[in-house]
């Protein structure tokens, strides 16, 4: 049986050591959340990793937004601005579907719209890593360090509140 990360994998870990090596592994780790979800059919377990992709997704979320966006948009041209709000609305349809299935009851309309969300997200992954953080890594070459330091230390806020 395939071994998937399991909720604490990421506590145990090393955080990877730059900005957007630490967005790619929150990419890594939600999709595998995705997929444990998708092979377990215990709807219990199916409501704990939905809980947990949403904590996930919205702390990785804040990060970017509080951070990470907004050194990048000062660094880039008008194509990487364009990047950066196109994100920042996937962002915001993001929230407004997980926030959907905050409300859902129904076992049937929640996996639809789950679904949905994992569609959704999948996508926003691959626009990021394909478009906005190659431009980010090269705009943002001599700050990665202070970006990252300064993410780790919202991090940390963001956790301990």
């Amino acid at each position: 049986m395939a071994q998937h990360p399991t909720a604490n994998d990421n506590e145990t870990k090393p955080q990877p050591d730059d900005a957007i090596a630490m967005f790619t592994a929150d990419h890594r780790q939600v999709q595998a959340l995705f997929q444990q979800y998708a092979d377990t059919s215990d709807p219990y377990l199916k409501q704990i990793i939905a809980e947990h992709v949403f904590a996930e997704l919205t702390l990785h979320m804040l990060l970017e937004e509080s951070v990470f966006y907004p050194a990048v948009a000062e660094q880039v041209d008008e194509e990487g601005k364009r990047l950066v709000r196109e994100a920042l609305q996937d962002h915001q349809q993001l929230r407004e579907l997980i926030e959907s299935l905050q409300d859902v009851e129904e076992d049937a309309a929640f996996e639809i719209r789950f679904d949905a969300l994992r569609d959704h997200v999948e996508q926003h992954v691959e626009d990021e890593e394909t478009t906005l953080y190659p431009q980010a890594a090269e705009v943002l070459a001599t700050h990665l360090e202070e970006i990252t330091l300064l993410l780790q230390e919202r991090k940390e806020q963001i956790l301990a509140s």
